[in-house]
């Protein structure tokens, strides 16, 4: 037996494409399963097109979202911004470990990926390096934590501006500007704001918030008043964004709400919320009050829904289309409230409105199809489409699930060799949850080698529990195996561990027999692998010569 530890994640991009530099010499085994912006330049504008957004699973599992090279999205309680022909999603990074007041817990920072078309996402990286010390002091798991990302574009200054909310001053809130919506964003001077400007440093001052820019360019900041118990806040914002101009209004809601989001529909603005707050509530409600200006007055408010559709509301994004715009509003569909957050979903809804502005309530179930503007996809996306890595594109839905534990000892998963040749490469998308105190061991057998329990494997190797990420990531692993055309290969996945689990992407729901797909999962063996699903793996093999 072999053990190896993952390679970084740029390392295992260019694995894979190193893998099919010559199309001829690579092929992909069959798999056996059960089944408000910058203006535009004209001459590049993007069509409408008809795009659908998946949030959930005909059975109702939730659907978690990859990037292009085939990683689980890991950016939460932030939002979508449009700018240039492109979306933007920013939020909160979970995936080195982070966890809601967990003193042990380092701070991962903030991402933000990239999107032509709400479906298909590059991972752009980091707004900036939180892995200094500096930033670890101000938002590790010794503190309250930092939240909440949001991004607005100063038309007049030519500068992206990104607020983030923190709790190691006094304002609650930490500025930086960019030249570009991917950053690197760099820090400004720290915003003073008319609330709570005499508070105590580092308490709970201001919180959860959002930003907006007005038709005219004034820009304002939604913020949660803590020290009220949780009222909404609005204040106009200084002419580079950049702080508060100490003209508000406050008790635009009463306390216990939070997360709210302010956009503006045919002279009317709007600001939804958290109805009540719940920190990672996996099924609050969402509200929304009205006013003719952004500082009011503003209208009682009214709930629609009950539940955010399994979630908490996190923003409404603006995008605008030819001649009207499209309201999209988005949830966090928290991991019930498990402190880290990186195996967290997304809801994203158009919001639709009646003949008097009133917002309809939302519909959980449906699946709408949006007419949004459409870009040319991003060159890393495409480059790794063409490779053949995963691609949100398809067809094929995936959900994820704790699949190795103390009670469920392994997974197993048949595939086919496509041709005669080397298998040199296999990726399962895994992670860790709860510290697992074993391994996880990737081994691949004959399908007779595989159903005998004393077979020794063809090939075998370990992942140590630190190499693997809280979020669901391709690990890739080389077997350098002979493998024969046309036969039957069963990659298991399993662990001794009896603390935490692993957890595996695999196809969410199945279909009812054989002849629809090429084959089923291994999971027929009695006590040791869970039957029906199919696991989200690759395997590359370079031809015989």
């Amino acid at each position: 037996m072999t053990t190896i530890i993952p390679m970084r994640p740029m390392c295992m991009l260019l694995l894979l494409l190193g893998l099919f530099s010559s199309v001829n010499q690579v092929a992909i085994a069959q798999v056996i399963s059960p089944k408000t912006s910058k203006p535009e330049n004209e001459a590049n504008k993007a069509k409408i097109s008809s795009v659908r957004l998946r949030n959930f699973t005909e059975d109702g599992k939730q659907i978690t979202r990859f990037d292009a090279v085939g990683d689980a999205i890991d950016a939460h309680d932030g939002e979508i911004a449009y700018f240039e022909d492109t979306y933007y999603l920013y939020g909160t990074s979970y995936d080195c470990g982070f966890a809601w007041q967990n003193k042990k817990a380092p701070f991962c920072g903030f991402k933000v990926y990239s999107s032509p078309d709400l479906v298909n996402w590059t991972d752009q990286g980091y707004l900036f390096d939180a892995k200094t010390p500096v930033w670890q002091t101000r938002c590790d798991g010794n503190t309250y934590g930092c939240f909440r990302p949001h991004v607005i574009f100063n038309q007049k200054n030519h500068e992206y501006v990104l607020w983030i909310n923190v709790y190691d001053n006094k304002s609650g809130f930490r500025v930086f500007t960019s030249a570009s919506p991917t950053g690197p964003f760099k820090e400004v001077a720290e915003p003073t704001l008319a609330i709570n400007r005499d508070a105590p440093v580092a308490g709970l001052n201001n919180g959860d918030h959002d930003t907006f820019v007005d038709d005219d360019g004034t820009a304002y900041l939604a913020y949660t008043d803590w020290r009220a118990k949780g009222a909404i806040v609005i204040e106009q914002l200084t002419e580079d964004y950049l702080s508060g101009t100490n003209r508000y209004v406050n008790s635009v809601t009463p306390e216990r709400t939070e997360a709210p989001g302010l956009f503006k529909r045919g002279g009317i603005y709007y600001v939804t919320y958290s109805d009540p707050n719940c920190g990672y509530c996996s099924g609050t409600g969402t509200s929304y009050r009205t006013a003719p200006t952004p500082l009011g007055p503003w209208s009682e408010g009214t709930k629609i829904s009950d539940n955010s559709c399994g979630g908490q509301p996190s923003f409404v994004s603006t995008v605008k289309l030819t001649e009207d715009s499209l309201f999209i509003y988005g949830s966090d569909l928290w991991n019930d409230a498990a402190r880290n957050e990186a195996l967290a979903n997304y809801f994203w809804f158009p919001l639709t409105f009646a003949a008097d502005g009133s917002i309809q309530p939302i519909v959980c179930e449906e699946t709408p199809a949006l007419p949004i503007r459409v870009g040319q996809p991003d060159k890393q996306a495409s480059a790794a489409q063409a490779k053949g890595s995963p691609s949100q594109a398809s067809a094929t839905e995936y959900t994820t699930g704790c699949s190795i534990n103390d009670s469920l000892g392994r997974q197993d998963q048949v595939f086919v060799a496509s041709q005669t040749g080397l298998l040199s490469a296999v990726s399962v998308t895994a992670y860790k949850k709860d510290d697992p105190d074993a391994p996880l061991e990737l081994a691949i057998y004959s399908e007779e080698g595989a159903s005998n329990s004393t077979a020794k494997p063809l090939y075998s190797t370990f992942l140590p529990a630190d190499s693997l990420s809280w979020a669901a990531r391709n690990r890739f692993i080389r077997p350098n195996l002979r493998v024969s055309a046309g036969q039957r290969y069963v990659l298991r996945v399993r662990s001794a561990a009896t603390v935490g689990c692993y957890g595996l992407a695999y196809a969410a729901g199945e279909t009812s027999s054989e002849s629809k797909m090429p084959g089923r999962n291994k999971g027929n063996i009695p006590g040791t692998s869970e039957a029906g699903r199919t696991l989200k793996f690759q395997t590359f093999i370079q031809a015989k010569k």
